[in-house]
Parts: C-alpha cells; sequence; structure tokens
C-alpha cells in the first residue's frame, strides 16, 4: 500500500477531529480539496496520481507533485514547515523495493516497474501534515522515480499528496 500504517492512524484522527482543509496563500482551497503544492520547486503532475493511487478512491483526494530536488535536499527545506507532523517513525527516508514504495492498488505495470528500478531501491520517507495535532493530509516522497512512462527513472522527488479531509 503506498502510504503504510501511518495513513490508516492520520485518517482516523482527521475523520474523528473533522479537521476544515488546508488553504493556499489567497485563502483558496487549492483545487477544490484543500491540497496545496509545497514550497519550492514543485510542479502539478496528475499522471502519477493516476498510476499509483488507488483505482476506486476518489481520485480527487489525491495530488501528486514533482520536483528536481533530491529526497535529502526536500526533507532539508521541508524541516521548517510548522504545518509537517512528526510521529514517531515519520520523514525518516527508508530504502525499499518498488513493490513496496509504490504499493499494489494503482494502474501502473508492476512487472515493468520492477524491471526499471532492478537491484536498485526508491528511497521514501512519509508523513502527516496538519494543523496542531491534527493531519489533514499524508505525504508520500519518493526518490528516485519513475517517469510517467516507466521507461527512466527521474534523479529528483516525486510527492503524493492524500488529502485526509475528503473531496
Amino acid at each position: 500500500m503506498v502510504h503504510g500504517k501511518l495513513l490508516v492512524s492520520a485518517a482516523a484522527l482527521a475523520i474523528l477531529a473533522s479537521v476544515p482543509p488546508f488553504h493556499d496563500a489567497r485563502g483558496y482551497a487549492a483545487q477544490g480539496i484543500g491540497a496545496e503544492a509545497p514550497p519550492g520547486e514543485w510542479r502539478s503532475a496528475p499522471e502519477y496520481v493516476r498510476l499509483f493511487t488507488p483505482l476506486r478512491a476518489h481520485t480527487e483526494s489525491y495530488r501528486a507533485y514533482v520536483s528536481p530536488r533530491s529526497m535529502g535536499d526536500v526533507l532539508r527545506q521541508l524541516e521548517s514547515d510548522p504545518s509537517l507532523l512528526s510521529p514517531p517513525g515519520a520523514w525518516t527516508p527508508t530504502a525499499l523495493l518498488s513493490s513496496e514504495a509504490f504499493g499494489l492498488s494503482g494502474s501502473y505495470d508492476r512487472g515493468k516497474l520492477a524491471r526499471l528500478y532492478g537491484a536498485r531501491r526508491a528511497l521514501v520517507a512519509r508523513g502527516p501534515r496538519g494543523g496542531g495535532l491534527r493531519p489533514t493530509q499524508a505525504w508520500t516522497l519518493i526518490s528516485p522515480y519513475p517517469d510517467r512512462n516507466l521507461e527512466r527513472l527521474e534523479p529528483g522527488t516525486l510527492l503524493i499528496v492524500l488529502n485526509l479531509t475528503g473531496p
């Protein structure tokens, strides 16, 4: 699963807390669901939502972004973000097989992705974002990440954001 046990806990907390969505700097809910782009060099990458998120999920609850920056650079930049929550194990980069990093619920070709990574492992960091102690988003960072055709590995970082407040 793309987000693991952390998401289940974060989702339960967010639902129980009835947290309002994040808003961008202009005060608007980003793309209608409150998933704003992180600060820095990120571009929206909706093609990854279709590839790596659950097929039966509300895809409007997910957003994806890519950055040319390495996982280490991204995590250093995020250290100053007060909206990032830090439960035990969050934001710790872990080397995972591609099937563990991307899960089994997306529409991507699992064999092609496994061949692309080969013996190489993806570096993955996960954690919640929210206000106070209330998570409203679950973030998954993956580096390197595949191009949208699963033909080459990109040296930057892929971010998949799950909005926990619902569409």
